[in-house]
């Protein structure tokens, strides 16, 4: 009924026929249908593609948390809602066409410039918080976002000629334009993340959105040869800068930005840092050696089990530089290990510039350990070890009593569990996960520094669980840590609940 009576409104009154005219001549003809689904299935993929690679690129400096993740999304999601509504407003008022053109050049401009932006203020979000990585979060993709976002409410109003049509219309694109994105999302994922470099992927779609603006403005005779030209300097210009920026990593794995450094403490061993935080020491010549505090409290634990030198079977999750499994096979020859590592370029990283060498006695399984460590045998380890954690990535999976549960099916019945973690202040984490090693396991030991009081300080921690007593009681650990029996454990949870599948907080849990 409003429908009707505005038609016959404006047949009743010469004045309001004039604005509807005034706005058609805004719109010099339509778009071809396949040319308006193409738009916005690439322009909607543009932008999952860049939420995805922004994942990667922001890694190094804030690390691969829950609130990394957390701000991407609403980073992107408030720049499509912002696109969406001011995209749509603006194709009322100019001409669609000449802003269709303007919004994919310019959204190709903006994609060029994501790179630069997140090198330059990322080194600021490391030591700034969640608020600091919120801010370069929002400023490197929301403008880009929004404006990617314009393209469909634009090439809407270049379609809709018909009410009676504009549900299909309307419909048609949206559905073309969420085509984009799922094709965006699983191509970024299985396609564009093994196969280049990020920063490639990045100038390969700002290239891309800039040439279809092109094309789309030399089609329909929107853009002469000077603007042609400006436009290419302008890409050319910021695909330089791209380009020119040092990414921090030696290598980009599957999951991280890999880097290697001198150990000042012993020259003629390397460092590993993962997403720009120290991972692990390794001097390929002497296995033995063991760089940080957490490797050789976890060896001392190892070193207590069964007869000295007697070879063990060991599962190692997290493999890093595979310190651990290959100071096992050096200081217990005959000893099997099993490393479950999800980063299947890591391994390789480690194979290349760390002196990797795998073996039948010294294996690497690649997969997400939840699920690979369901194809180890019942009863089958002496210890397990928890390696996954690291000062910006937290795996919740691997924490939690489902998981222990899985872990114990593992274990001999005197076999040990040694959880490296990380968490300082309050202890949240560290009382959560001890609360869940206790109702999972029967003893259970915290190996960590402790102020003069005698309370734990935090930092690096290793949990040691056993369904059966652990080995020896002993005094100060490796570079004069505290050991804490089950007793002072126990005092520690203080309350805390156990970590489950169905809630584990452990971003907002750990203190960093």
């Amino acid at each position: 009924m409003g429908t009707r009576t505005s038609s016959k409104s404006q047949e009743a009154s010469p004045r309001s026929a004039a604005p509807r005219v005034a706005q058609d001549a805004l719109v010099p003809g339509f778009l071809p249908p396949v040319i308006a689904a193409g738009l916005v299935f690439v322009a909607s993929g543009a932008v999952l593609v860049l939420e995805i690679l922004s994942v990667r690129l922001l890694a190094p400096y804030v690390g691969l948390t829950l609130e990394t993740t957390t701000s991407i999304i609403g980073a992107v999601l408030a720049g499509i809602a912002l696109g969406a509504a001011l995209g749509g407003w603006t194709a009322d008022r100019v001409n669609p066409r000449r802003l269709l053109v303007g919004l994919l050049i310019g959204g190709g401009l903006l994609v060029l410039l994501t790179v630069p932006i997140i090198r330059a203020l990322g080194p600021s979000a490391s030591a700034g918080g969640n608020a600091a990585a919120v801010g370069v979060t929002f400023a490197a993709l929301v403008p880009v976002a929004a404006v990617l976002s314009a393209v469909t409410p634009t090439v809407a109003r270049l379609q809709l000629r018909d009410l009676r049509a504009s549900g299909t219309v309307v419909g048609r694109l949206s559905a073309w334009a969420t085509a984009g994105a799922l094709v965006g999302t699983f191509g970024t994922g299985f396609v564009l993340v093994p196969l280049l470099p990020v920063s490639s992927s990045v100038l390969a779609i700002g290239i891309a959105l800039v040439l279809a603006g092109g094309l789309l403005g030399a089609y329909i005779r929107l853009l002469g040869p000077v603007r042609i030209v400006a436009a290419t300097l302008l890409t050319v210009a910021l695909a330089l800068l791209t380009l020119a920026q040092r990414s921090p990593c030696d290598a980009e794995t599957t999951y991280h930005c890999a880097q290697i450094e001198v150990d000042p403490e012993q020259p003629a061993a390397e460092l590993l840092l993962l997403d720009r935080g120290l991972n692990s020491a390794i001097d390929a010549r002497d296995p033995r050696y063991l760089g940080f505090p957490y490797e050789r409290w976890v060896g001392e634990a190892i070193a207590a089990i069964g007869r000295p030198g007697t070879p063990l079977d060991a599962v190692f999750v997290g493999g890093g530089a595979f310190t651990l499994p290959r100071w096992l096979q050096a200081t217990r020859p005959g000893s099997r290990s099993n490393t479950l590592e999800v980063d299947s370029k890591l391994v390789a990283f480690d194979r290349r510039r760390l002196g990797l060498r795998t073996s039948p006695d010294l294996r690497a399984t690649v997969g997400d350990a939840r699920l690979t460590m369901q194809d180890e045998p019942p009863g089958s380890a002496d210890v397990i070890v928890g390696d996954a954690f690291s000062s910006r990535t937290v795996p919740w999976q691997l924490m939690t009593t489902e998981w222990l549960h899985d872990v114990r099916r593992v274990l001999k019945p005197d076999g040990v569990y040694a959880l490296n973690m990380i968490d300082i202040g309050p202890l949240r984490l560290l009382r959560a996960e001890a609360a869940t090693l206790l109702a999972t396991f029967a003893d259970v030991r915290l190996i960590t520094f402790a102020g003069e009081d005698g309370r734990v300080n935090g930092s690096n921690e290793v949990l040691l669980a056993s369904a059966g007593p652990l080995p020896r009681e002993h005094g100060p650990a490796a570079d004069g840590a505290s050991v804490y029996g089950r007793a002072a454990v126990v005092a520690l949870v203080a309350g805390a609940a156990p970590l489950r599948d169905d809630y584990a907080p452990v971003d907002q849990l750990e203190t960093r």
